[in-house]
């Protein structure tokens, strides 16, 4: 079936140009891009400056041919024909929707991501990350090797084993070495692991920058308004929540009515909500982004949590609300379950929601690029 509609007006980051003659591979390439970032449109028949140059026949069974022999999982396009008002030749419109079983490969084993306007091979860095999307790697279990034993707090971690009637300090140096492998605190060389020190590490922003908590108070609802307080939070991911949770709660301002010759406050969210917020941040961000940190702004308005690292793969915002859990770190989550710090039934984010809804306030969930944000309105 052929469709009239409009050619986009150039290239972007979903937006791709080809003309008739592109080879098969090329085409590969490109759908393998889309398909590893967040989808895009090929319009075939299209030159790069976005004119019309046509295509002479139908391609449709081409195209599906590619995506299922060159792209590795297969992939289903959309394949459309466009006719314009004001021209004879026709294109094609062919509709990658984003990956639901990243990362994806051509057959020659090349993993391109989108750029821009322009693919390119994945780095080392990058493919590390579609991995951990699609949950067949776990940067928390990564051991560090720069790391010394003697980063971990020995002290809560004994806390710790004290749940499970475990006198860690009392048992012989070659039995707690054991129980902290055991646990993926330590790795096989007995250094530290990634989510190990963050949970129990003395400081583990020295070796791991990206980890910590920046929280900015603006005096308005705009990013550009009065900057009213700036606070850093670093140290342990059970520090980190605490200290946080106590900055939101002395900034938060109590609204207040008058009625008569009384002044009433009025309801504001319960801390569990900004604790939920603040847990999900720390435990579900993508660690291996480096030199990008949580950060929480508090407008007059509503306050937004931003979590480095895009949702993994199987998850939508709607699959969010619903209480769908999903375990980009799943050492980090088994640790602050234990720790008391999460729900281990999945009903953290629905509590959010059901607590907005009570106060008639709108929470959004926002996934754009590297980035995951909720806004929770007063």
């Amino acid at each position: 079936m052929t469709k009239i509609a409009q050619i986009p007006a150039r290239e972007s980051l979903h937006i791709e140009f080809k003309q008739e003659q592109v080879s098969s591979k090329d085409l590969a390439d490109e759908i393998v891009a889309f398909s590893n970032g967040e989808g895009g449109e090929i319009w075939l028949g299209v030159d790069d400056q976005g004119k019309l140059t046509g295509i002479s026949r139908n391609y449709e069974e081409d195209i599906m041919n590619i995506c299922r022999t060159a792209v590795i999982p297969p992939v289903q396009p959309i394949y459309e024909e466009i006719s314009l008002i004001d021209d004879t030749k026709k294109c094609a419109k062919i509709t990658i929707n984003k990956g639901t079983d990243r990362p994806y490969y051509t057959s020659k084993n090349r993993y391109y991501i989108r750029v821009g306007t322009t693919k390119r091979v994945a780095s080392r860095e990058e493919l590390m990350r579609l991995f951990q999307a699609s949950g067949l790697f776990h940067y928390d279990l990564v051991e560090l090797q720069q790391g010394k034993l003697s980063y971990l707090n020995l002290s809560e971690i004994a806390d710790y084993f004290e749940r499970y009637k475990i006198s860690f300090l009392e048992e012989s140096e070659e039995e707690r070495i054991r129980l902290i492998q055991a646990s993926d605190f330590i790795g096989k060389n007995e250094k530290p692991t990634v989510g190990g020190l963050l949970v129990f590490g003395i400081t583990p922003e020295k070796l791991l920058p990206q980890s910590g908590i920046s929280l900015a108070v603006f005096d308005g609802n705009e990013i550009n308004e009065k900057l009213n307080d700036k606070k850093e939070f670093f140290g342990s991911l059970p520090h980190q929540i605490d200290n946080a949770l106590s900055a939101i709660e002395a900034n938060i301002k109590t609204p207040s009515t008058i009625q008569g010759a009384k002044r009433l406050n009025e309801a504001k969210y319960p801390p569990k909500v900004f604790r939920e917020l603040l847990v999900n941040a720390c435990v579900h961000r993508n660690y291996s982004l480096i030199g990008s940190r949580i950060r929480i702004f508090l407008f007059q308005d509503r306050i937004e949590f931003t979590s480095p690292g895009r949702l993994p793969n199987t998850v939508s915002i709607e699959k969010l609300r619903v209480g769908t859990s999903f375990s980009r770190n799943p050492m980090l989550v088994r640790l602050m379950e234990n720790l008391g710090y999460m729900d281990k039934l999945g009903r953290g984010l629905p509590m959010v929601c059901q607590e907005a809804k009570k106060m008639g306030k709108q929470i959004r969930f926002i996934d754009e690029g590297e980035e995951f944000k909720v806004v929770l309105e007063w």
